[in-house]
């Protein structure tokens, strides 16, 4: 597609503007209206366009300028999630239950992504630190019942929470810390609640 000059670039802009508030195209003079040149003019761009490939126009008919190329820079939004913090988890109590709720926290892309569910927990203790998860980091966790061996996931049993590698073995679930430390916790019935998206840390 050829290139095309400023001011037909913002002929073209303005159509496709106009367009999308209208639901229908600018007349010939409501262009001339807007740029304050002459009718002679701005038929001049539109065949210019024309001839580029970025719209279209029938002459025989009013309002019949379509736009074939949007040219207008679109503008980047950020996703901003706001996911739930869940602080002290209190045994007995579900996961996700309101007396464990800690506020929100806003994270961007890609710390969520979207159409995914997130929440976040407050990490405690040292057993992670050779993951870089450290005391007082903040563990962005989404939510799924499933896990692939290696990853980090957020599990219950017997009614405790604990953040640890996921392994699949023979006869059991392995669950592993990063520090030698301490010792891998192994289990026949673990409830996975999510895996590990992000840590964020503040200073």
């Amino acid at each position: 597609m050829k290139e095309i000059t400023e001011r037909q670039k913002e002929v073209l802009n303005f159509i496709s503007q106009f367009t999308e508030n209208n639901d229908y195209p600018p007349t010939v003079r409501e262009i001339s209206d807007n740029f304050k040149i002459s009718l002679r003019a701005v038929q001049d761009h539109i065949t210019a366009l024309q001839k580029k490939g970025y719209l279209t126009q029938c002459q025989k008919r009013a309002r019949s300028i379509r736009v074939l190329t949007d040219c207008r820079e679109k503008e980047s939004k950020t996703i901003l999630e706001k996911v739930p913090i869940l602080g002290t988890v209190a045994a007995g109590k579900p996961l996700l239950s309101e007396e464990n709720f800690d506020g929100y926290v806003n994270l961007p892309e890609p710390f969520v992504r979207p159409g995914k569910s997130y929440f976040a927990l407050r990490v405690r203790g040292l057993s992670m630190q050779n993951a870089g998860i450290l005391d007082g980091d903040l563990a962005v966790i989404e939510q799924t019942n499933t896990a692939v061996d290696g990853q980090i996931i957020v599990a219950v049993i017997d009614d405790a929470i604990t953040l640890k590698r996921y392994y699949k073995e023979a006869n059991r679930v392995r669950l592993q810390p990063e520090n030698p430390d301490f010792q891998a916790i192994y289990c026949q019935d673990v409830r996975i609640v999510g895996t590990l998206a992000s840590i964020v840390r503040t200073y």
